[in-house]
């Protein structure tokens, strides 16, 4: 078993987010998760994310607060409890509307042996 105390997460750099503070949880340079890892994200009142898309699959979790998803299909309001799936590929914007720091939970599949997984090109 390997654990990740609250008080040792190590924050990372989100590109292409803005007013958010990133956590890992686990995998990455925490654990040794060989197929996903898992991070806390933390949106500041107006913070997001830039339309992006990533090369993997994540599920987004919403802890506390109010995000809203925005896709090339639409736009879907997120609030405590509420998940979602974003296919590898599929591009989306996050944005915190309302005036209370959000707090979400991402899990997101690690690339494959030799595959990056950042932007989708």
């Amino acid at each position: 078993m390997e654990i990740t105390r609250a008080d040792a997460v190590s924050a990372y750099e989100a590109p292409k987010h803005h007013a958010m503070m990133a956590f890992t949880l686990q995998g990455k340079d925490a654990t040794a998760n060989e197929h996903f890892w898992v991070g806390l994200s933390l949106f500041l009142p107006r913070g997001g994310a830039e339309h992006a898309a990533s090369a993997t699959e994540k599920v987004y979790v919403v802890l506390a607060g109010e995000i809203t998803i925005l896709t090339d299909e639409g736009e879907e309001f997120l609030g405590p409890m509420d998940s979602c799936r974003i296919a590898p590929g599929e591009a989306r914007t996050i944005e915190n509307r309302s005036h209370d720091v959000v707090k979400m939970l991402v899990i997101s599949a690690n690339a494959g042996p030799g595959k990056e997984t950042g932007a989708v090109k």
